[in-house]
């Protein structure tokens, strides 16, 4: 099929460029619509306009770009730190089977798979920055050592309502001590856990990419084998799936750092497109709940899903925020941002009367706890978040100021998740099903 791709003429560049020789964003603006034509014109006139400053700039620009190779930075060094971390995360999931030991029957996996993934990122990240600091790896080891025996010590049951929120909680818990690891240990600055944040919006866009496409490797690799009538599907999981997912976010983070024009692009686009496209989905949501007649006062599941909801759209909010902040000013999605607040501390209020009342119908148990917990700590934070965002819209306050909340507010998660982890076997025993 031929492609009908529209071009500039060369001509109209020519032209263009030499009447924007003073205007720097118009010239980047060309050069972003058709880098290739851009150069090409660009040196045809270059003979005339070299004596101008702007020349000399993009002769030097396109010049390194054409001779920037995509894997100049990666050192042998950058290479072996990923190999290293790679396989310590790989070696400690398979540990119990490489003893002899039966890793179902301890719920290894439960227990385990989370913290190995982010001591395998803090080790990449430590190993990247190539800072040995004595007290900062010590404060590391204890930070990972601690949960990592605390859950081990766990009693095995499966139908413990306080291990079960222990093994949800845990991977946030995990996420702030890495989050610690990434910003050097550094409490005070705010503008380092906004940095945290957008890190982790690169790494789930990538790692999502990365884990789609070894789910089709290991389609395609299993079903190759069956044509031929051999079986490798328990070794192929227990193996290269379980090694892979392990290490599948210290892969992503290696590219994350070396290739970020492809990973930082991504991001803000799915902030902008979906953004509006949520607000309008939970509008409609809100208007469909009421005319069906459902409400979570009475039925529990419903009640779990709009809470999960909830959180999915502070996310999103949160990550919209952080990438709105690292651009120019956009109205329209700081408005979008505003409005979806709005509608979400809605949402917030009616999953939290719902709990109260439930509360107050069935009692005080570890899920109804956590639940009432955690959406009391999100409706507080969507406030002043709305709040703030009111003062971004409407008044003469910066974006900044909304990220600078955020950042404010992340020890307080990181707090709940140390309750519920800790201190719930104290406060409920095991209590089971």
């Amino acid at each position: 099929m031929r492609s009908f791709a529209f071009k500039f003429p060369n001509a109209m560049i020519e032209n263009n460029i030499k009447e924007n020789l003073d205007n720097p964003r118009e010239l980047e603006r060309l050069y972003r619509l058709d880098k290739k034509a851009f150069e090409a014109a660009f040196n045809q006139i270059l003979p005339e306009i070299e004596n101008q400053p702007m020349a000399e700039f993009w002769k030097a620009r396109l010049t390194i770009e054409k001779d920037k190779d995509l894997f100049s930075e990666i050192k042998r060094y950058d290479l072996l730190a990923l190999l290293i971390s790679v396989a310590f995360a790989a070696f400690l999931i398979k540990l119990p089977a490489w003893f002899g030991f039966d890793p179902d029957a301890s719920h290894f996996l439960q227990r385990n798979a989370i913290w190995t993934a982010f001591l395998g990122l803090s080790l990449y990240s430590i190993l990247s920055r190539k800072q040995f600091e004595t007290k900062k790896l010590l404060f590391t080891s204890i930070a990972f050592l601690i949960p990592v025996v605390y859950m081990n010590l766990l009693p095995v049951l499966p139908f413990s309502h306080t291990i079960n929120l222990i093994y949800v909680h845990l991977p946030l818990f995990l996420w702030a001590i890495f989050g610690l690891v990434y910003i050097d240990w550094d409490f005070t600055s705010k503008a380092k856990r906004m940095e945290y944040i957008k890190y982790n919006g690169e790494l789930a866009v990538l790692g999502a990419i990365i884990l789609i496409a070894g789910a089709a490797l290991t389609a395609i690799t299993i079903g190759l084998f069956q044509v031929i009538d051999i079986k490798i599907e328990n070794f192929y999981m227990n193996y290269i799936v379980m090694m892979g997912l392990v290490s599948a976010p210290i892969i992503t983070a290696f590219f994350v750092r070396f290739f970020p024009t492809i990973s930082s692009k991504v991001p803000p686009i799915i902030a902008r497109i979906f953004s509006p496209l949520v607000l309008i989905t939970l509008i409609v949501y809100l208007v469909a709940m009421a005319v069906s007649g459902k409400n979570p006062y009475q039925d529990r599941d419903f009640l779990l899903i709009f809470n999960l909801l909830l959180v999915g759209v502070m996310a999103l909010i949160v990550f919209s925020v952080s990438e709105t902040a690292s651009g120019s000013r956009q109205r329209f999605n700081e408005m979008t941002l505003l409005l979806l607040s709005v509608v979400t501390l809605l949402v917030n209020l009616v999953a939290l009367s719902a709990i109260v009342y439930r509360l107050g119908e069935f009692g005080f148990t570890p899920n109804r706890t956590a639940v009432l917990g955690s959406n009391l700590l999100i409706f507080i934070h969507l406030a002043w978040i709305m709040i703030d965002l009111i003062k971004v819209n409407f008044g003469k306050a910066d974006i900044k100021k909304v990220e600078n909340t955020i950042a404010t507010y992340l020890p307080v998660y990181a707090a709940w998740t140390i309750i519920v982890v800790f201190l719930f076997p104290i406060i409920f025993g095991w209590w089971e099903i």
